[in-house]
């Protein structure tokens, strides 16, 4: 991770916990989760969104006035409006899709649920999708989401990484491994 990168992580971290402990104190999790969706949605959608988070030209004022008009507009969760806001004001807007990812993380944690990255060759069917969800959970003992994306260049099978593990069951790793042992035995 690049320094910048890291600082921002670090910065975000600190706002995504203070704002988390707030929304849990006042039973706002299912909001707060919400919101969370609703702004990372937003950011994802709109580049004005994106230009005033990642550029410095924008005074303080215009930022904080934005960041309300999007509270207010958003109908966001007093925890969530009002971190957003002290964001704000400290100039710390360019941290915004760190902190969205600590949020997305302490809810997780909070509910019990981890992430699994998926990477399949195909589209996995909801049948599939769920058994290998339950697989996971048995494994783990936590809910599991899964966050599957396709590629095709797998040839066959599927990459799953929980954590710090990660499986690989891709045609493409076994056709690379048989490769390996061929280029030792010759």
């Amino acid at each position: 991770m690049s320094e910048p990168a890291s600082i921002s992580a670090a910065i975000a971290g600190r706002y995504a916990q203070a704002i988390f402990e707030l929304a849990q104190e006042s039973g706002g999790l299912a909001a707060l989760e919400a919101d969370v969706g609703a702004m990372t949605a937003a950011l994802a959608a709109s580049s004005d969104l994106r230009d005033l988070i990642a550029s410095p030209i924008y005074a303080r004022d215009d930022e904080a006035k934005a960041v309300e008009a999007l509270a207010r507009a958003m109908n966001l969760s007093a925890p969530m409006a009002n971190g957003l806001a002290l964001v704000a004001e400290k100039r710390r807007l360019f941290t915004l899709p760190h902190l969205l990812k600590e949020l997305t993380a302490l809810i997780a944690e909070a509910k019990g649920e981890v992430t699994a990255d998926v990477t399949a060759a195909t589209e996995l069917t909801t049948a599939q999708a769920a058994e290998l969800a339950a697989a996971l959970k048995e494994k783990t003992g936590k809910t599991v989401k899964l966050n599957v994306t396709v590629d095709d260049s797998l040839i066959g099978g599927m990459i799953v990484r929980l954590g710090s593990r990660m499986i690989d069951t891709s045609v493409r790793a076994k056709l690379a491994s048989l490769q390996n042992t061929m280029k030792e035995v010759g």
